[in-house]
């Protein structure tokens, strides 16, 4: 299956993760001897169901390395833009493709192990959108302190991964991509986007994972499934500066310095 990195952005003087980076791209912050983007690239290298890896929101300039065959695109300014322009790179790449694993860029704990275990869990996927999940008690006993965003159901207390399936044929929906990325991090807009009503479930906690993937796939229009993964690391991206400290302890402790 083909990758989608997304590493675009770069932090300014507000940003929390700005004196990390000092106006270079986020996903060039070294953690452990390396890139972020390079653990992501390492862990696409070595897994077995991975083919050609497009790289979006970088130059290439000969320090960032990867086993399979590796495509740059440059930072298109915007997160909509990056994603299709990605998509689209994959499509003059393979045209018969049907999907693409999508990653973040700020992914430094992720393993092979991990990228083969979850495309394998998308094998024969009718699905437009596999999410991935991470139960609560499974991130914090592997990164105690990480202080993610989770959503109370029902059933389980789950964040959200960055480590998603994606049917390719969705580049041509900028309409849903443009409410989906201006709702991200504003509730109301969220709650507008999937529906006082399931909102209200989700606050009462009266709905399952699996009921609230049924009532947000059909409220936005697609076929969307959420897979819950038992590796923490596939939520672990960078966002805070007490983040990137766990990051360079965990993976110094494990041997990852060059």
């Amino acid at each position: 299956m083909d990758i989608l990195i997304l590493a675009g952005g770069i932090p300014g003087p507000d940003d929390p993760l700005y004196p990390a980076t000092q106006g270079n791209p986020k996903a060039l912050i070294d953690v452990a001897g390396k890139p972020m983007v390079q653990c992501v690239l390492d862990a696409v290298s070595g897994a077995n169901h991975t083919d050609h890896v497009v790289l979006v929101g970088l130059e290439e300039n000969g320090s960032l390395h990867c086993e399979k065959p590796l495509h740059f695109i440059p930072d298109q300014v915007n997160l909509l833009d990056n994603v299709l322009t990605g998509i689209q790179k994959i499509q003059e790449i393979h045209p018969q493709a049907e999907h693409a694993l999508v990653l973040g860029g700020d992914l430094p704990a992720i393993t092979s192990q991990m990228v083969d275990w979850r495309i394998e869990s998308m094998e024969g996927s009718h699905c437009d959108v596999e999410f991935t999940a991470i139960e609560r008690t499974v991130m914090e006993s592997r990164f105690p302190g990480s202080n993610r965003s989770y959503v109370k159901l029902k059933d389980v207390e789950v964040c959200g991964g960055d480590v998603h399936g994606m049917r390719l044929s969705l580049a041509g929906k900028r309409d849903l991509w443009e409410r989906l990325i201006d709702a991200r991090k504003n509730i109301f807009k969220q709650a507008a986007l999937i529906g006082f009503d399931t909102l209200f479930l989700l606050v009462t906690r009266s709905m399952t994972l699996k009921r609230a993937e049924s009532l947000v796939s059909k409220r936005l229009g697609i076929v969307g499934k959420a897979t819950l993964s038992p590796y923490a690391e596939m939520g672990m991206d960078v966002d805070k500066p007490f983040q990137l400290e766990i990051m360079r302890r965990d993976l110094s402790s494990n041997g990852e310095v060059d």
